[in-house]
């Protein structure tokens, strides 16, 4: 689909989850990560240091900066598939 910045099968299932809570979607077998910054979700946590805002930057799972809690564990983003029902909070 022209101008969609998903990578992929443009027949997955679309599943929601929910960030922040805020209900979003997604298609199945996609990152968090990338499902958040397909729909302009850039900031998925904030610094302990200066309290600027941290993404996704390496996109496979090096940096840590797209970490966020899920199930009150810490996970990065983009080691994390979407499935239907999640529920994730950024880290603050």
């Amino acid at each position: 689909m022209e101008g969609d910045l998903r990578i992929g099968s443009v027949s997955a299932r679309t599943v929601s989850f929910r960030f922040d809570g805020e209900m979003l979607t997604a298609r199945e077998g996609e990152t968090l990560a990338a499902a958040l910054y397909a729909q302009g979700r850039r900031t998925l946590r904030t610094s302990r240091d200066d309290g600027g805002p941290r993404g996704a930057f390496c996109f496979m799972g090096v940096c840590q900066e797209c970490v966020v809690s899920i199930d009150g564990r810490l996970t990065e983003a983009c080691r994390t598939l979407v499935h239907d029902g999640l529920v994730v909070e950024s880290v603050r």
